[in-house]
């Protein structure tokens, strides 16, 4: 398929383990600080700036499948089917796929908050404020929830037939950049995937024996021929003598009896 040949496609899917690892750095910069007066209020702010505000804008705007947040594919030099891909971003099963995100961060980000004090002694901000862990969370949170939009978006588009790519609309350079929200510097240039092509089969005529048949009925001759007893050999040997012996006797003219006198 067309699009399991782009490369950054398959970059993306980085975010499975990348997203665990920043869940736990989550959990460690939470630990540095004890829970404030009011845990609740405090998680639910932080959430809603973190998260609830990116939702909101990558719902009227999605991620661009080729920005690595630093860099991106360069709009100008998309091929259509790249343009195309882009195109397939307005289904709305990536759509749900952000609010399943936000959601599902939410009720992360309040175990994780719960559950901190337990590697208080391993946190990089330990002894910090409760303001200080909160802010440097904010970040996190946010990158989280764009590797999640960008992961579920590269697994539909990999999964999706060139049937369906053929009828997806095609983005022009300003639709992208008012539509997608594309973010880095435009210096990632990657050239497309090679597919390995399967040989063409060979017909065979059904009336043309294949070379195993041809082996198979030369070694079945060959096999007749030895266990004959007294064979075509003998045969042609006695065909040969009986010639040569005719040949070596040549006839007599038949004797005149004498005459009388």
């Amino acid at each position: 398929m067309i699009a399991q040949r782009e490369p950054l496609l398959w970059l993306q899917l980085i975010a499975i383990g990348a997203i665990p690892i920043e869940l736990l750095l989550l959990r460690l910069v939470l630990a540095g600080a004890d829970l404030g007066p009011v845990p609740v209020f405090e998680r639910l702010l932080t959430w809603a700036v973190a998260v609830l505000t990116p939702t909101l804008v990558l719902w009227k705007r999605p991620a661009d499948w080729g920005s690595l947040l630093l860099l991106r594919r360069p709009l100008s030099q998309r091929s259509e089917a790249q343009r195309q891909l882009s195109g397939l971003q307005q289904s709305l099963i990536p759509r749900l796929s952000l609010l399943v995100g936000s959601t599902a961060l939410l009720a992360m980000f309040w175990w994780i908050d719960q559950s901190s004090i337990l590697v208080m002694d391993l946190s990089p901000l330990q002894g910090s404020s409760r303001l200080v862990t909160l802010l440097t969370a904010v970040p996190l949170l946010a990158l989280v929830l764009w590797q999640w939009q960008q992961l579920t978006q590269s697994l539909w588009l990999l999964t999706r037939s060139d049937q369906e790519l053929a009828q997806a609309p095609s983005l022009s350079e300003e639709q992208l950049q008012h539509e997608r929200l594309c973010l880095g510097l435009s210096l990632l240039t990657m050239p497309a995937l090679l597919t390995t092509s399967s040989s063409p089969a060979t017909t065979i005529n059904p009336k043309q024996p294949t070379s195993k048949e041809k082996r198979s009925d030369l070694n079945g001759d060959i096999g007749e021929g030895n266990n004959a007893p007294g064979g075509g050999t003998q045969t042609h040997r006695q065909q040969t003598d009986t010639g040569g012996s005719e040949e070596s006797e040549p006839e007599h003219p038949p004797e005149t009896p004498p005459r009388a006198e």
